[in-house]
């Protein structure tokens, strides 16, 4: 889920530096219906001076037609833009804004906060990096303020601005924007959040949008665009492990053949040795190609071909990675779900499960744990027949038909996440985070050893067999405390020791060429092994 809807660039935005020299922010707003979220971009927009001139006028006679502020502007027009949510004063898609300042440039998804679109909102968190969550000061928490909070923490958000709006209904009071920023701390405990900021505000005011509100003097933080100005990134994809997706394998003339995709974490650049996952093969980077001509150097962000020194069978699904930090492979995964629709989970119900450019029929085995909203705790559970309804989160496994390359969604959120599709009516069930993955049997020859086996300072199978002189030592180790007991008795029987000493002679050599011979064929032949006890089956477990 790369990118977005988003408007030219402001026609009246205050000159600064050059785009490229600015950091991006991307951020969501989010929380429960009517709490004022399009109303807060719409006004921030508005009084930053970033709202085009023609979009302004389109505002101004939206207003008179849709808006809900009588003869005042209705911000929230300038990001609803589909007809039924102008009609119905309620957001239903999600919308993208791209806007800058002259410190950093936003790429903002506003998101509907009705139960039902749901789907939507988790769909705008999935590339965020901060959640602007909205309260209704009168109205405090609600449930769909903790499932969104709950959300977002599940989908990586790690920073969050809880925006208590509606200030002037409750009399500008301190009291009340204490308890509500109390209760949301107390809830967001177990949330992972890295920081939490709490700002007053009145969005169709501009009450400490842009400028501090002088009815909120004692406020002391600052307005919400200069925060979001100052917030760390945590925008760390360059410096993961490289990943590298195949979206498509790109042959436009018989002379080259490169492999397209989106780069998901990492780096890259020619010379580079990369692991091709599932087949477990190493090659070498030769060029990486794009549209402009070749680069010499490809970071997360970007979408590019790579070509390889090596002809290697590659296609649609497989992933490109560092040999150093390979990703994982497996046919059993251990996730979070959201599911999305009115229907349950089914449980051994075959769905399509899409992770990254991988397609494979997929069932839950098990739901083990509810998410319950009240507290984002899990509560586990006993019944094998446990499911999940709309909306609900909660903890599964699932059973996958063949094996896919993936990481922790908590390490990778491009190769960590995935949806459940209902193969009947191709709708998106469920999203899911991957947790840890693991394997069969019959995947782990083709999956685990293709990972690891190869890998430097890691040895392969055919390395973990015994070589003839480890087979000799062994047998050597083992026959001289045997030989001095027969010699001990041959001497006891015969009062000679010459005698004794043949006879021990002939007994150590016939018996360590019978026991080497023995050694050799039971190595070569498994008979009356498991399979999970044969050498070339641990390696890398």
């Amino acid at each position: 889920m790369h990118g977005g809807l988003a408007t030219p660039a402001p026609l009246r935005a205050p000159a600064g530096p050059a785009p490229a020299d600015k950091p991006l922010l991307r951020f969501i707003t989010c929380g429960s219906v009517d709490d004022g979220k399009s109303t807060l971009i719409g006004r921030l927009l508005f009084d930053a001076d970033l709202a085009p001139d023609d979009l302004l006028a389109a505002l101004e006679k939206d207003s008179k037609k849709h808006g809900t502020q009588g003869d005042d502007l209705d911000f929230a027009l300038l990001v609803d833009g589909l007809a039924a949510e102008r009609e119905q004063g309620i957001t239903i898609d999600v919308a993208y804004r791209y806007f800058a300042t002259e410190k950093r440039k936003f790429i903002v998804a506003d998101t509907p906060g009705h139960e039902q679109y749901t789907r939507n909102m988790a769909t705008g968190a999935s590339t965020a990096e901060l959640a602007v969550l909205l309260v209704d000061a009168r109205r405090g928490l609600l449930d769909q303020t903790r499932r969104h909070s709950v959300i977002v923490s599940m989908l990586g958000v790690r920073h969050v601005v809880v925006a208590v709006n509606k200030m002037d209904l409750v009399s500008y009071s301190q009291e009340t924007f204490d308890a509500i920023e109390r209760d949301f701390r107390a809830f967001a405990e177990h949330l992972r959040f890295l920081t939490i900021a709490v700002i007053p505000l009145v969005a169709k005011d501009g009450d400490n949008l842009v400028h501090a509100s002088k009815k909120m003097d004692w406020y002391s933080g600052s307005p919400l665009l200069a925060y979001l100005e100052s917030v760390a990134s945590d925008d760390n994809a360059r410096v993961l492990p490289f990943r590298f997706p195949v979206q498509w394998v790109n042959r436009p003339t018989h002379d080259f053949r490169g492999f397209s995709g989106f780069i998901a974490g990492g780096n890259v650049k020619p010379g580079d040795v990369v692991r091709v996952l599932p087949a477990g093969r190493d090659a070498t980077i030769a060029r990486v190609v794009t549209f402009d001509g070749d680069l010499a150097h490809a970071v997360a962000g970007q979408s590019v071909t790579l070509t390889l020194t090596e002809e290697i069978d590659i296609s649609r699904g497989d992933m490109i990675v560092s040999p150093v930090s390979p990703a994982k492979i497996g046919d059993r995964l251990s996730a979070k779900l959201l599911w999305l629709v009115r229907e349950p989970l089914v449980v051994d119900k075959s769905y399509l499960l899409k992770l990254g450019t991988r397609t494979t029929p997929a069932f839950v085995k098990t739901v083990s744990a509810h998410i319950e909203i009240e507290s984002g705790l899990a509560e586990p559970l006993t019944d094998p027949a446990a499911t999940l309804a709309f909306n609900e989160i909660g903890e599964a496994e699932l059973w996958l038909d063949t094996a896919v390359v993936c990481d922790s969604y908590d390490d990778n959120r491009e190769t960590g996440g995935f949806i459940l599709i209902d193969r009947v009516t191709n709708e998106t069930v469920a999203v899911g985070m991957v947790k840890h993955s693991a394997w069969t049997e019959r995947s782990a020859r083709n999956g685990v050893e293709a990972s690891y086996a190869s890998m430097e300072g890691v040895p392969s199978a055919d390395r973990l067999r015994q070589t003839p002189l480890r087979s000799f030592i062994k047998s050597l180790s083992w026959r001289v405390p045997g030989s001095l007991v027969t010699f001990g008795v041959a001497f006891a029987f015969t009062q000679d020791s010459k005698i004794a000493a043949a006879i021990t002679g002939a007994e150590v050599v016939s018996k360590i060429a019978l026991y080497y011979v023995h050694e050799q064929l039971w190595t070569r032949f498994g008979i009356g092994l498991e399979k999970n006890e044969r050498p070339h089956d641990d390696v890398g477990l």
